[in-house]
């Protein structure tokens, strides 16, 4: 098993905000074919802010802790705010990540990115930020 850091270990053990939201305001799904890893972020949208964020995640350990830890950083935040969570910023957040698993955070941020836009795209909202 690769050295990953207590904080990776304890959002793979404790995920947080596993699930998904009924009546999503939008809807995320990325997934990476070299390894399998597979995301779904849904996101509920009020007053522009990411009121819940939920996410099922089919992937490896780090895949899991980087899914617990996006929707940990997305809720509360505006939808800007949330649109410029970088992957390198939820690498961070875990303490690290080994280099064969940072393609994992990766996942992570672009699913919550799409669930963001697509929440933005179903209400006509324009976004300088919007990737």
């Amino acid at each position: 098993m690769p050295d990953y850091s207590d904080k990776v270990m304890d959002h793979f053990t404790n995920p947080r905000n596993i699930g998904e939201l009924s009546e999503a305001d939008g809807t995320g799904e990325v997934g990476n074919p070299v390894c399998g890893d597979m995301m779904k972020f849904t996101i509920k949208v009020k007053d522009n802010r990411i009121e819940d964020v939920k996410y099922l995640t089919f992937g490896c350990g780090a895949a899991i802790a980087v899914s617990s830890m996006v929707s940990e950083m997305a809720k509360g935040k505006t939808l800007e705010e949330a649109l410029k969570i970088t992957n390198k910023q939820v690498a961070e957040e875990l303490g690290g990540l080994p280099g064969n698993k940072l393609h994992c955070s990766n996942l992570g941020a672009d699913a919550l990115h799409k669930a963001i836009e697509d929440y933005m795209e179903k209400h006509g909202i324009k976004s300088a930020s919007a990737t």
